[in-house]
């Protein structure tokens, strides 16, 4: 039995815009389930199509799309925000991750980068436009505390190998780096992040990646 196609939502107050990516979208197979202009239409129409994506400009009516994304993921925390933005300012990307967005796109990204990017988010993986990734990872480390050296690194409730992708995880790798590098599948690293963030009852990349970082895991 085929899978069912990703529900979308596309939130854009530009209307050529927005018209362009639900197109694109559509065409690619993604079931786009709603669109809206502004915050106040993503949060309601979220609320009723709930879709697994919400690919969302930040520079939108209010509330804008920083406040979206938080609102969004506290009323459905299994939901993933890709942020398509004409903005690679470095304020505007931490602002959105750390309101939980897993993805971050500038408007010149491709198509092909764009159905990419939609297609990993909803499996669960970051999304970066080049170069802010590591941004991100910088800031991440800037914010925590390091672990404690005596404690050590160890995770006791993980095991060896959910350990091991989540040091990767940490140092900003994609799935399919990861599955490359461990000679595992991609699915199979998909399971250990799923395993990981119950057992540490988080609900996304970006909430696992803190915490590796707080816990000394992005070392070599």
């Amino acid at each position: 039995m085929s899978e069912q196609p990703i529900r979308v939502m596309v939130v854009d107050d530009h209307p050529m815009w927005r018209d362009a990516v639900e197109r694109d979208l559509q065409a690619a197979g993604f079931d786009v389930v709603a669109v809206a202009a502004d915050g106040a239409q993503a949060l309601a129409r979220f609320t009723a199509a709930r879709p697994r994506v919400v690919v969302l400009d930040l520079q939108i009516p209010e509330p804008n799309g920083v406040e979206v994304t938080r609102r969004v993921l506290e009323a459905d925390p299994a939901a993933r925000v890709l942020v398509l933005s004409a903005s690679g300012e470095q304020a505007d990307v931490l602002e959105a991750v750390k309101a939980g967005a897993t993805g971050y796109l500038v408007k010149s990204a491709s198509k092909a980068d764009l159905l990419d990017a939609v297609r990993r988010v909803a499996q669960g993986d970051t999304v970066f436009t080049p170069g802010l990734a590591g941004l991100v990872l910088g800031e991440f480390r800037r914010m925590t505390v390091p672990a404690d050296a005596d404690a050590g690194p160890a995770v006791p409730e993980l095991t060896e190998r959910e350990t091991e992708v989540l040091r990767m995880v940490a140092k900003g790798m994609s799935y399919k780096q990861i599955a490359e590098r461990l000679f595992i599948s991609h699915r199979t690293v998909q399971n250990h992040v799923q395993n990981t963030l119950r057992k540490l009852q988080m609900h996304n990349r970006v909430e696992l990646t803190r915490y590796a970082i707080e816990k000394g895991l992005d070392a070599d």
